[in-house]
């Protein structure tokens, strides 16, 4: 559906194609019947009869046409019916999905303090979906809305373009099954959407790191819409190249907690601001000395001005600090349960063969770094953080399940300095609020921090749950963390004798 936007989804009268799809699933089970009556009647009886000649043979031909005939509709009306079902449940689940995100974007969230704003949503260019703030302010529109707004434009354009993928992968599938012959019957075969959306999926996966964000943002959609099995199919076959597509990164809203310090650059700086930069980058400097390498580095990015994101090395994080390795834990642990009988359901309803389906949860409270580990206070503070992963099942030497779950931690946060926040690192200091308002002044520039950690295998049990420890932190070849290029490649400001951080 190359014109279908944002309106057509949410207008759009699924009770048509659902009554299309049983309608299809009736017929099917009607020609079945004819066809097994055919089969066990008049072929048999013609193949059977004690005759003999130009008519006897010409008959059994056309007995024999006529059976295949018959089998040969039963297979078009089973491809078709499984088409329409498949794609009157895809598609009834985005416009669910549509209608209630657009609805939660409208209320905002009277809760929040300050409150969120209401969102207006609307039809954007080719397919795209807009979102901007139901009434303006005199002071702008703050980092928080900002977020939001992005998150819930990027997250209904992906249900639009899904929807329309799902809807252009049936009507292929329906020619296909179809052959456009109304003389010959029974074509491609299809049991679900999973034989045309299944090899797509494939070559997308195949490009691993090197997809584009269009290419993994597809592949992600495609990943949502294949079955268990399907997906288990890809999963075993291109694991790797999955992993590297982002195949696991999170879905949840990647929203600031606040509205940050301001409008960046609307303020003119005076005598105070500019001392007060000239001390951050001294405190940077005297970070860095104490071992406080996260914070020093977050702190000159920051005052690099560039407000470009920064890359959050997870597993050090975990390693540095013991109580968030526990928190990430605690994640699994709270979920292996459900995980492990959705599992071994699936593999039932698959009877006994491979599946894979994804998973994403949190704890009900992020994670805030304590003033114990002063390096990962300044640098991060209070953190959102989430597990994503791949939850398996595959059948042993035995037949039996054994279930298991590929999994990530990740994390996101917005470096900032609103009103309440000062540092303190050796003998200096910096009181509340000058920090901030290097952000307004334009000295300075608050920047999205996130991450994600090594990917890591833990077995979930079989009939019963496996309470064995969870495996630690991924290491460098030589023991130590690996924080990363982009770790190394952040520091761009002018920090005397370095570059930038925080």
């Amino acid at each position: 559906m190359q014109d279908f936007s944002y309106s057509n989804l949410m207008a759009l009268d699924l009770t048509k194609l659902g009554t299309a799809a049983a309608d299809w699933k009736t017929m099917a089970g009607e020609l079945a019947k004819l066809a097994t009556d055919v089969r066990d009647g008049l072929t048999k009886k013609s193949d059977t009869a004690r005759w003999q000649g130009v008519n006897a043979t010409v008959t059994r031909e056309f007995v024999g046409k006529t059976a295949k005939e018959f089998a040969d509709l039963q297979t078009e009306a089973e491809s078709i019916a499984s088409v329409l079902v498949d794609a009157h449940t895809e598609l009834t689940r985005y416009q669910k999905q549509a209608q209630t995100l657009t609805e939660s974007a409208g209320k905002g969230d009277p809760s929040h303090q300050p409150p969120d704003p209401g969102l207006l949503v609307f039809d954007g260019p080719n397919g795209t979906v807009g979102v901007s703030e139901a009434m303006c302010t005199p002071e702008g529109t703050d980092q928080r809305t900002k977020d939001r707004i992005r998150w819930y434009a990027d997250t209904l354009t992906g249900i639009v373009r899904h929807a329309a993928e799902v809807d252009a992968a049936a009507v292929r599938a329906l020619r296909k099954s179809h052959g456009n012959d109304p003389g010959n019957a029974g074509h491609a075969r299809y049991t679900s959407l999973d034989e045309e959306q299944l090899p797509r999926a494939n070559e997308l996966a195949g490009l691993g790191e090197d997809a584009n964000p269009q290419q993994r943002a597809e592949l992600r959609r495609l990943w949502e819409s294949l079955s268990p099995a399907a997906r288990a199919q890809l999963w075993l076959a291109q694991k790797d190249d999955l992993m590297a597509a982002g195949i696991l990164g999170p879905t949840m809203p990647q929203i600031a907690a606040d509205a940050g310090a301001g409008k960046h650059d609307s303020e003119s700086p005076g005598l105070e601001e500019w001392a007060t930069e000239q001390k951050m980058k001294l405190l940077a400097e005297g970070a860095d000395w104490k071992g406080m390498t996260d914070a020093s580095r977050h702190m000159a990015h920051y005052l690099g001005n560039s407000g470009s994101p920064m890359n959050l090395p997870v597993d050090k994080m975990m390693t540095d600090v013991p109580g968030f390795k526990s928190y990430v834990d605690d994640i699994v642990r709270m979920n292996q349960d459900d995980w492990r009988k959705q599992a071994l359901e699936e593999f039932r309803k698959n009877g006994g063969k491979p599946v894979a389906f994804p998973v994403e949860a949190k704890a009900p409270e992020g994670f805030y770094f304590s003033k114990e580990n002063e390096n990962w206070f300044y640098a991060v503070g209070g953190a959102n953080s989430n597990v994503t992963g791949v939850v398996t099942a595959f059948p042993d030497a035995n037949g039996n399940p054994k279930i298991g779950i590929d999994y990530q931690a990740n994390v996101w946060d917005r470096y900032n300095w609103d009103e309440g926040k000062g540092v303190e690192i050796g003998p200096m200091e910096i009181p509340d609020g000058q920090m901030a308002k290097l952000h307004r002044v334009g000295l300075a520039q608050e920047f999205d921090m996130s991450g994600s950690s090594g990917v890591q295998h833990y077995d979930l049990g079989s009939a019963e749950p496996n309470n064995d420890p969870l495996p630690g932190p991924e290491e460098s070849r030589d023991g130590r963390m690996n924080p990363g290029r982009e770790q190394q490649q952040d520091r761009t400001t002018g920090v005397p004798g370095r570059g930038s951080g925080r």
